[in-house]
């Protein structure tokens, strides 16, 4: 209960605020111009509440029941316009940062931000040294420097991110998490914004993520048809569970949203729970994981499997409970999709049982995993053709176990242009390596968890690995066979 305006006019209230339900069960409404209004059924006592806790000399009005109900209906109509209109005063506005400021600290993170999206940056990272502060860009996969900065000016740019991601200014001690919106002309974006303290000053790092992108299908991300038919043979299965491995930013997530918006449909109830939310799919019910309110993998996936689902989506198996909840839900007729951190794909049958898990059950449960990473694509501005040397030959002869190049081959590089700011490189493609679970693997996967056993049964039976993938895509014009070298460790 309060008084908007502790105000006496004679016997009235300038305006009294009460609790709905206060107003209900003691059949007391106050009105617009301070007043009161009581019925027969109102207790004596609830009056004298008021009296006591306001210190105000109430005489309220009596009225019949049925004005009272009257009356009542429309003190709640007026109450949701009222919180109708604190909503729209209070929501989020989005900043287009095309408009500007004259504010020298504003102008260089707005264009700061241009640039990175023009540029199709993933990352903003803003690294404080001793006497300069370093703005690079991750511009498919990889860090280039943009600008330097005084170290002096440097203040102000953090306390204006801070700012626009509403963190605590004044917290440089502690690491912070939090989130912008921006708008560049037609384009919503979504910076997340994390925080650092180091020796020379609070490092910042900026994800950017655009509302506006679609998925991309799983022909666009790479997978060529061979892989694409044993991808939609495991998606497709009624239930099991299907699991993507790879470092961070490996593309595990991408892949699991085109999955998942291949399988989307009227008749399916999909549900995931995610950390974070990458993008939002239309008909899909999406979860955010949150530790603060101790809504974990394991604690939000036992909730899903009370809704009844076809398909769940789990953001990562990163514990033994997580991991036990997700297999028993594959075995009780739900399709379960998931991420795991592993190198390659028979890796994820020994991590699985590393964390706990029995083997016949990671067995019974597997339909199959799909291990990746990412290259980058040749700029098709500026591709040139060329004949490897013979040492590049007897390289990818060896590193692909077979003779997969001849004298008819051609390797491929971008010169650099304007159109992938000199790097030779535009966008970026998956090379996979995919482990589809039949029974004679299932009978291995139950006898043992070693890898390598199972890597070599899995070769028996046809998986391409991630090193022939990606050599097969140098070849095709696709990629490079240094990123390929590079993404696979060899």
């Amino acid at each position: 209960m309060k008084i908007t305006e502790n105000t006496l006019e004679g016997n009235t209230i300038k305006k009294l605020e009460l609790p709905l339900e206060f107003i209900k069960k003691n059949f007391i409404l106050p009105t617009e111009d301070g007043k009161v209004l009581i019925t027969q059924k109102t207790p004596f006592f609830a009056v004298e509440d008021l009296r006591f806790l306001y210190n105000l000399s109430i005489e309220p009005i009596v009225i019949s029941e049925e004005e009272f109900k009257e009356k009542l209906e429309e003190y709640i109509s007026n109450l949701e316009s009222k919180l109708e209109e604190e909503e729209e005063e209070t929501a989020e506005t989005l900043e287009d940062i095309l408009e500007g400021s004259e504010a020298p600290v504003i102008q260089l993170l707005n264009s700061t931000f241009l640039k990175a999206v023009r540029s199709r940056a993933s990352d903003i990272h803003f690294e404080p040294y001793s006497d300069y502060v370093l703005i690079r860009f991750r511009l498919d996969g990889v860090l280039h420097k943009i600008n330097k900065l005084p170290k002096s000016s440097y203040p102000s740019v953090v306390s204006r991110i801070k700012v626009m991601a509403k963190l605590n200014v004044a917290e440089k001690r502690l690491p912070q998490d939090g989130r912008i919106r921006i708008k560049i002309g037609d384009k919503e974006m979504d910076l997340r914004v994390s925080t650092l303290p180091t020796i020379f000053g609070e490092r910042v790092v900026i994800r950017l993520l655009d509302r506006s992108n679609r998925i991309l299908t799983l022909s666009e991300l790479g997978y060529m048809e061979d892989d694409l038919e044993k991808l939609e043979r495991m998606i497709t299965k009624p239930y099991g569970l299907i699991l993507v491995t790879g470092p961070t930013g490996s593309g595990k997530s991408t892949t699991l949203y085109a999955s998942l918006q291949k399988l989307k449909s009227p008749r399916k109830n999909i549900i995931t729970i995610e950390d974070p939310i990458e993008y939002q799919i239309d008909g899909i019910s999406q979860i955010q994981v949150n530790p603060k309110i101790n809504l974990t993998f394991a604690n939000g996936l036992r909730s899903i499997l009370r809704q009844d689902p076809d398909i769940i989506m789990v953001g990562e198996i990163r514990d033994l409970e997580t991991a036990e909840i997700s297999i028993h839900a594959s075995m009780t007729g739900h399709l379960v999709l998931s991420t795991l951190h592993t190198n390659d794909a028979p890796s994820a049958v020994t991590r699985l049982v590393d964390m706990g898990v029995e083997s016949f059950l990671v067995a019974s449960s597997l339909e199959g995993v799909i291990a990746q990473r990412l290259v980058r694509r040749v700029c098709d501005n500026c591709k040139t053709a060329y004949k490897p040397t013979d040492l590049e030959k007897a390289q990818i002869n060896k590193l692909a176990g077979e003779n997969i190049i001849n004298d008819d081959s051609y390797l491929y590089k971008g010169k650099g242009c304007e159109e992938c700011f000199n790097t030779g490189y535009k966008g970026r493609i998956a090379i996979a390596e995919i482990m589809e679970v039949d029974e004679d693997l299932r009978s291995t996967i139950s006898k043992t968890p070693e890898s390598t056993i199972i890597r070599k049964k899995a070769l028996e039976k046809g998986m391409k690995t991630l090193l022939k993938d990606g050599i097969k895509k140098a070849l095709s014009g696709i990629t490079t066979l240094e990123e390929v070298i590079q993404a696979t460790k060899v």
